[in-house]
């Protein structure tokens, strides 16, 4: 049987102690190497799912236990220390440092993580040979790895994120809407790599969108109304 990397039980969240409830979610749960594609129209609250498991959020009731660890229980830091060893973040806008280079941009991840500089290097190459090696693999050419990412286009942007989020193999990685921005064509092609690279490491991978059209090749296809409830909801 799989190993349960995330479960949510009886979370409830809102942004303030004045306002209603905006996102509720019973019970869910991810599998180890899982696949998982989460769909819900713009403000339905899936950025706020992602960052209560990245725990930069907290819930004002309930669970979200990853690998074994209960976020709710961690300080601030602790938090921050699990996220940056345990989960690749892959965001819709990129988040990437513009006056760094590819290559350093990708390495971010690593310098906040000793966790995943160690598996990043296991094989026995570099920091810089494993991340030229996902580069590769995610079809950008060695010629660009020096490059400012400010002079690059949207698609290869994109591609250095992704590596940025993947280095070190952390179990889980995370994408918000990462491919809004291309065209039908270059999404596939992402899609695919992104899912072979999570495939080669045992991540499991929870993709979010509002497209579901990306969802062809995922383990599984859940929508957020079907694992979430609200305070109305309830009251019904």
């Amino acid at each position: 049987m799989s190993e349960t990397v995330i479960e949510i039980a009886n979370l409830r969240f809102r942004w303030s102690p004045a306002s209603e409830f905006c996102l509720g979610i019973p019970c869910f749960a991810a599998q180890a190497g899982e696949r998982i594609f989460l769909y819900g129209p713009s403000g339905s609250g899936k950025s706020t799912l992602l960052g209560l498991l990245g725990g930069v959020l907290v819930p004002e009731e309930g669970r979200i236990n990853l690998l074994g660890t209960e976020l709710t229980q961690l300080r601030s830091s602790s938090r921050d220390r699990f996220r940056a060893d345990h989960v690749g973040f892959l965001f819709q806008q990129f988040n990437l440092v513009p006056y760094l280079s590819v290559i350093d941009n990708v390495l971010l991840s690593c310098r906040f993580s000793a966790r995943r500089t160690a598996r990043a290097t296991a094989s026995g190459g570099s920091l810089h040979d494993e991340a030229r090696r996902l580069l590769a693999h995610l079809d950008l050419e060695e010629s660009l790895h020096r490059r400012e990412v400010t002079r690059l286009s949207v698609g290869q942007q994109q591609r250095v994120a992704a590596a940025r989020a993947l280095i070190g193999s952390p179990e889980i990685v995370i994408a918000d809407e990462p491919t809004s921005s291309l065209d039908a064509e270059r999404q596939e092609a992402f899609l695919t790599l992104l899912s072979g690279e999570c495939a080669a490491t045992g991540s499991t991978l929870l993709f979010v969108s509002h497209d579901r059209r990306l969802a062809a090749g995922f383990d599984r296809e859940l929508s957020l109304a079907s694992i979430s409830h609200t305070a109305v909801n309830e009251a019904a």
